[in-house]
C-alpha cells in the first residue's frame, strides 16, 4: 500500500545520519512507555471515534513501524517479516475460514480452537499451561480478566451469575473477618480475592473491568469537583462536604 510504504521511508529517513537526533537515539527499551502511552490514547479515543481514533490508531502504528525499523538496522526483521508473520498467523488460526475445517461454528468453539493451535506453534512451543501467556507486565485487572478467560475456555469457570455473586458475599465476608481481627497481612490478600470475584463478576455481566473502573472514576471526579467548587475544601465540616455531594448527584 502506497501510504503505508511512504511511513515507512518516513522513519527509515528520520534514524537516517542526516535525519532526526531524537529520532536516531531512541531504542527498544526508551521507547516502551511511548508504546503504552499511545496504547491507553487509543483507548480513550475508542470513545469518541471519528477523527480523534484515526489519528491515535496513527500515532500506535507508528510505533510498530518504528521498532519494526529498528530491529531492521541490527538485522532480525522488517516490517515486511511483521507483515508476512500477522497475515499467516491469521490463516493458520482460522482454519474454519481459509481452510477445510467445518466442526467450528460458535464462538466458544473458535476460541477453544485458537489456543489449541496457538500451544502447537513454534514461538509458543515452551507454553504447558492454558494460562501462559498472559503477560505479568499488564495493568492489574486486564490481567485477572484474561486469566479467568483463558480458564473458562476450557470450561472452568461458573455455570451462571448467580455462584459469581455469591463469591463475591463470601469474600466481602472473609475480609471483614480479617479487618474485624486486625490481621493486615491477610486482610490485604482477602482484598486481592474480592478484586478477583468483582473482575469475574464483571466478566460474567459483559463489562470491561478497566472501562468500568474508569467510568466510576470518572464520576467521582465530576462529583468532587462539584464540591470543590461550592465550598472551601480546608476549612468545610465533612457534613458540609457530604451534603454537596449529594447534591451533585442531582
Amino acid at each position: 500500500m502506497k501510504k503505508f510504504d511512504e511511513l515507512v521511508e518516513i522513519i527509515k529517513r528520520l534514524r537516517s545520519p542526516d535525519g532526526c537526533p531524537w529520532d536516531r537515539e531512541q531504542t527498544l527499551e526508551s521507547l516502551k512507555p511511548h508504546l503504552l502511552e499511545e496504547t491507553y490514547e487509543v483507548l480513550e479515543a475508542m470513545d469518541e471515534g471519528g477523527n480523534k481514533l484515526m489519528g491515535e490508531l496513527g500515532d500506535l502504528l507508528l510505533q510498530v513501524v518504528f521498532q519494526s525499523n529498528i530491529c531492521a538496522e541490527k538485522g532480525e526483521f522488517s516490517i515486511e517479516d511483521v507483515v508476512q508473520s500477522i497475515s499467516e498467523k491469521m490463516i493458520r488460526r482460522h482454519p474454519h475460514v481459509f481452510g477445510d475445517l467445518t466442526d467450528v461454528k460458535t464462538s466458544e468453539q473458535v476460541l477453544v480452537n485458537w489456543e489449541k493451535i496457538k500451544k502447537e506453534e513454534k514461538e509458543h512451543e515452551d507454553r504447558l499451561s492454558f494460562l501462559d501467556g498472559v503477560p505479568v507486565g499488564l495493568p492489574a485487572l486486564l490481567r485477572a480478566e484474561k486469566l479467568q478467560k483463558k480458564a473458562s475456555k476450557v470450561g472452568f469457570d461458573w455455570p451462571e451469575i448467580h455462584g459469581v455473586i455469591d463469591k463475591v458475599e463470601e469474600e466481602i465476608a472473609e475480609l471483614r473477618e480479617e479487618i474485624k481481627v486486625q490481621n493486615k497481612k491477610k486482610a490485604e490478600e482477602e482484598l486481592g480475592d474480592l478484586f478477583f470475584a468483582l473482575v469475574n463478576l464483571s466478566r460474567h455481566l459483559g463489562v470491561n473491568p478497566e472501562v468500568c473502573l474508569n467510568s466510576a472514576s470518572a464520576k467521582f471526579e465530576k462529583r468532587f469537583r462539584y464540591v470543590e467548587s461550592r465550598c472551601d475544601l480546608e476549612n468545610a465540616s465533612l457534613e458540609e462536604m457530604d451534603n454537596l455531594w449529594n447534591e451533585s448527584k442531582k
